[in-house]
């Protein structure tokens, strides 16, 4: 009944295996991927007939997560998977941006890979497996697919190279890096770095471009075995008539209008010749010799920006190729948030804030693993209006959240460890203007404004986004790329370190890939322009504010024994509950008996820590405490020394003289001073009055 064809290799440490032909076999391509017990099915499928207008690649890549993959259910009200989630999300990018660049143009089918854990063992990220899968499925599909490729995780653990990671080796690693390629040139790469040298994160890249070339030889053995005719793909023809009207017509307007500097009026000027060229050539051919006047006329612009860099060197905006625009920093200008920051950088600006709180602040996320939490996120947003346009407003999108992410990455190598700064971090990313990179202006910005909100970071970072223009042999690699340099270039390279290394690095390629001397070249090239962008937000803010906002929540965290844990809890939760009320602080106390106490003043907090060490102290003999009569009966007084404990002063111990009555020495609400003569083994207080 099935027709199933199975390839293995040893890959890194782990066994790798390729199944097609037992499940889903009406994809046009579906392959099941195992690596160790986690396990990834793979399914890709095209439609049969173009969508009407369709001028563009619709690919569509889906990784999904099912909780019962790792015999767990899901939390919340909800019992079932329900929207992706931002891991999901973000793996799905990092399958599609390798995918996208490797199909031939004028292929249009919608088209949809979809990765489904369906097995997951808690110790082999399905990340990569499922990249591995999505690049099989496509090449056993059919479908015009200039694979395959295939992708790796390094990490470095003391200073070794490690392929494929456990997620317990990650625990101890300064590098965690995603790099995807062709047997040809690395296409992709992903990385969160704790300050590794240029050379040292080209070595690994180049390590994983060299471990995954067993696994693309294996792909290409199983399409040569089972893959499917490749369809047929017509290059879009050129109408060669109309090209040369266009370029006799317009093409010196072109190059007069990527002379104006400014981004709208350049776009304006641009806009307006291709209405013309429209108006002029379109005729009455109707809206389909209008999209073909369109896009010859795009072709044009792209010839005219990628000729003049690189014969002149000479960029959109008039800068070098390794000119950094002009950088404007600003920090503290909202007064009410705890810390805040606007970074421009040409017509690239970051409005940036760092808003401070306690435990219950710590973003909880679900993942297979379970649940698990977060004291540092970063939220980008960015409005259509930051280029001029309108568009949709509500949930980020999956752009937003990779940014986001790339910039989280960049940061998390500078932050305070939780011990000194227990705080939880949220800090959020306004693009309130776009033209090239608005992720790497995020890390500017978040930087500025943690150091203006008093955050104790390691070290301040900034990153550069670089492009590159290649035809044939010659190339150039661009600094900080403008919006066009990226939409024209074959490169988005972004870079965030200092001096000492970089923090995280994103690369994608637009063509079937770079060599290695292109790729240190940029590296070296992004180091020059990070460390000159740094020096420039250094002069507006150098080092972290001494002191936090006065609108900042003041944390204190004290350690006491987690047997203790339950006395300042109390039943019910009674004793802790007085100490918020009487106080107005926020207590967390977690299981090892660490306690944060939260306050807006300092001196709230520090009655809130008095009153938790006196629950948790020790009475020992010969401590002298000060305390209110509690009771008092016929054979002596208790009073109370700390909360919830009380100590018996005996008739015979209330004064040096003889004593006929209790109540001739002390009476109920009284506060005297009391001496620990002695705790038995049934934890009663024995104390004297005499002598004190």
């Amino acid at each position: 009944m099935f027709n199933i064809h199975r390839k293995s290799i040893q890959y890194g440490p782990t066994l790798l295996t390729l199944e097609t032909g037992r499940l889903a076999r009406q994809a046009d391509g579906a392959v099941l991927v195992t690596y160790g017990e986690t396990m990834v099915l793979v399914a890709a499928t095209a439609d049969r007939t173009v969508r009407p207008g369709a001028d563009f690649f619709p690919l569509g890549v889906h990784y999904q997560e099912r909780a019962w993959a790792a015999g767990r259910i899901p939390g919340g009200f909800i019992k079932r998977e329900t929207r992706p989630s931002e891991k999901e999300i973000l793996t799905s990018r990092l399958i599609d941006r390798p995918l996208r660049p490797l199909f031939p143009k004028g292929y249009t089918l919608d088209t949809q890979v979809v990765a489904t854990v369906i097995s997951y063992d808690g110790i082999h990220n399905a990340d990569i497996p499922a990249m591995i899968g999505a690049s099989a499925a496509l090449a056993i599909s059919g479908l015009p697919f200039d694979g395959p490729i295939a992708g790796a995780r390094v990490a470095s653990i003391e200073g070794q190279l490690v392929l494929n990671p456990t997620f317990e080796q990650m625990a101890n690693s300064r590098l965690d890096l995603v790099v995807a390629g062709t047997d040809q040139a690395v296409t992709m790469v992903e990385s969160e770095v704790d300050f590794l040298s240029e050379e040292e994160v080209l070595a690994a890249v180049m390590f994983g471009f060299d471990s995954f070339q067993p696994v693309v030889a294996l792909i290409r053995e199983l399409a040569a075995e089972c893959g499917k005719p490749r369809m047929a793909v017509a290059a879009p023809e050129v109408n060669a008539a109309l090209e040369a009207q266009v370029r006799q017509g317009f093409l010196a307007d072109i190059r007069n209008a990527y002379q104006v500097v400014e981004k709208l009026p350049r776009q304006t000027v641009v806009g307006d010749c291709r209405k013309r060229a429209v108006s002029q050539l379109a005729g009455e051919g109707g809206p389909l010799v209008a999209a073909e006047v369109t896009a010859i006329f795009a072709a044009l612009e792209s010839e005219v920006i990628r000729e003049r860099i690189l014969s002149t060197g000479a960029r959109i905006d008039g800068r070098g190729l390794t000119d950094i625009r002009n950088i404007v920093s600003e920090v503290g200008l909202l007064p009410r948030v705890h810390g805040s920051a606007l970074f421009t950088r040409g017509e690239t600006q970051a409005l940036a804030a760092i808003t401070l709180g306690t435990g219950r602040d710590e973003q909880i996320v679900e993942s297979l693993d379970g649940e698990a939490r977060d004291r540092f996120y970063l939220n980008y947003t960015f409005p259509p209006y930051s280029v001029g346009e309108t568009g949709r407003l509500g949930a980020p999108g999956r752009r937003e959240i990779g940014h986001g992410k790339l910039a989280s990455r960049a940061v998390a190598a500078i932050l305070p460890d939780k011990e000194s700064f227990p705080y939880t971090i949220r800090a959020i990313s306004e693009i309130t203007e776009s033209n090239g990179s608005s992720s790497m202006a995020t890390v500017c910005g978040t930087v500025l404004a943690m150091m203006d909100a008093g955050v104790p970071i390691k070290a301040p970072v900034a990153g550069i986004a670089m492009g590159l223009v290649k035809e044939g042999e010659r190339f150039a690699v661009l600094s900080d790329i403008l919006g066009d340099e990226d939409h024209f270039g074959d490169m988005d390279f972004k870079v965030a370190g200092n001096a000492d290394g970089i923090t995280a690095l994103q690369m994608d390629i637009k063509i079937t890939g770079i060599t290695r001397e292109i790729m240190a070249i940029a590296l070296q090239q992004a180091r020059a322009g990070r460390i000159h962008i740094l020096g420039r937000m250094q002069t507006v803010l150098a080092t972290h504010r001494p002191e936090l906002s006065d609108y900042a929540p003041r944390i204190f965290t004290l350690k006491i024994h987690p047997d203790k844990i339950r006395e300042v809890i109390g039943s019910g939760g009674k004793v802790i509950r007085g100490i918020t009320e009487e106080t107005g602080c926020q207590i967390d106390i977690s299981d090892d008996g660490t306690i944060s106490i939260a306050a807006i003043d300092a001196e709230s907090a520090k009655a809130a820590e008095t009153i938790i060490r006196r629950i948790v102290e020790e009475v020992e003999p010969g401590q002298v405490y000060e305390g209110k009569v509690v009771r008092v009966t016929d054979f002596g007084a208790f009073v109370n020394i700390l909360p919830n404990k009380d100590g018996l002063v005996h008739i015979s111990q209330l004064s040096g003289q003889r004593v006929a009555k209790v109540t001739d020495v002390v009476k109920e609400g009284d506060v005297v001073k009391v001496k620990v003569l002695d705790v038995d083994r049934q934890g009663r207080i024995k104390l004297t009055m005499k002598d004190i």
